[in-house]
């Protein structure tokens, strides 16, 4: 059953140092018990590696990197007559937002020995040059709604 009302979406405030509202929100999704400044700390040290490392300024390797390993498609299952079929749906910018967040720190705290500052930056490395766990989950949901094509005319 459908929702009646459809709460608001709440937008981030820029966040200090770069003016930038999906570093924010980053910034909010990575952050554990309410610790905003630790939170912070790990994704300015993060960006200031990619830096380091790459010789591009931080924030253009970072969005790339969101831009990279976000899915254009994916499968949602829904139920035909008994029989649930994965049907290929395209993704809209706040769940590829999502989705994008929580594979990028999914994957960089999977990674082991380090700073997390520094697994993080080279998540966001990999993501921006389309390599690392993060991008192989994108090619994994693509590959299944490639896979799930003769069901698109079920849509949800």
């Amino acid at each position: 059953m459908a929702r009646r009302y459809q709460p608001a979406k709440r937008v981030a405030e820029p966040d200090p140092k770069y003016g930038d509202r999906q570093v924010q929100s980053f910034i909010n999704r990575l952050m554990k018990g309410g610790k905003k400044s630790t939170a912070r700390r790990v994704v300015y040290g993060a960006i200031d590696i990619v830096e380091e490392r790459t010789g591009k300024p931080g924030l253009e390797v970072f969005k790339a990197a969101m831009k990279e390993v976000a899915p254009v498609m994916e499968v949602r299952p829904r139920r035909v007559g008994g029989a649930t079929y994965q049907v290929p749906l395209e993704v809209d910018a706040h769940r590829q937002f999502a989705l994008v967040t929580r594979w990028i720190i999914g994957a960089a705290r999977e990674r082991s020995g380090k700073s997390f500052a520094e697994k993080l930056a080279e998540e966001l490395i990999d993501g921006s040059n389309k390599q690392g766990a993060a991008y192989r989950k994108r090619e994994e949901a693509h590959r299944m709604a490639e896979a799930n094509r003769a069901f698109s005319h079920y849509r949800v």
